[in-house]
């Protein structure tokens, strides 16, 4: 079945469908203690990103153990890799780190801005698509209170 022949209603559906399978695969990457450690350095390292090799002595990794790390968060569209002369350069995904959180947070508290609105805001401080990053991207992550 094609999409033309798909009824809107049902379209929409597929489209969240796909969607939180996508977040599925994100958050089954990252639930390994290796892997998201990785994924941490790298984040660290944006926009330039490192070489595996980089990578591999900064945690004390073997560098097979780390290529099917970055294998299985490349396929979660975590992290993305060019080559650049000899070295391929890996980078954490920030678009799909941003559309994983923005999945969690959509329908956060019914739009009720009172209640989610420091939350909403204090996510969306880092905005790593313009020219210069906020203070609170560098400084690392938010500290969580219970």
């Amino acid at each position: 079945m094609d999409r033309a022949t798909v009824a809107p209603s049902s379209y929409v559906g597929y489209s969240r469908h796909m969607e939180t399978k996508s977040v599925i695969a994100a958050f089954a990457a990252l639930a390994q203690p290796t892997r998201l450690e990785v994924f941490r350095v790298l984040v660290r390292h944006e926009p330039l990103g490192l070489a595996a090799g980089v990578i591999a002595a900064e945690l004390g990794l073997r560098h097979n153990t780390l290529s099917t790390h970055l294998g299985i968060m490349a396929h979660a569209g975590l992290v993305r890799s060019e080559r650049q002369s000899r070295s391929i350069i890996y980078r954490a995904s920030l678009d799909t780190l941003r559309a994983v959180i923005k999945f969690l947070v959509q329908d956060c508290c019914a739009g009720r801005d009172e209640i989610c609105g420091s939350l909403i805001a204090e996510l969306t401080a880092c905005d790593t698509s313009g020219p210069t990053q906020t203070s609170s991207c560098v400084a690392g992550p938010p500290v969580l209170s219970s």
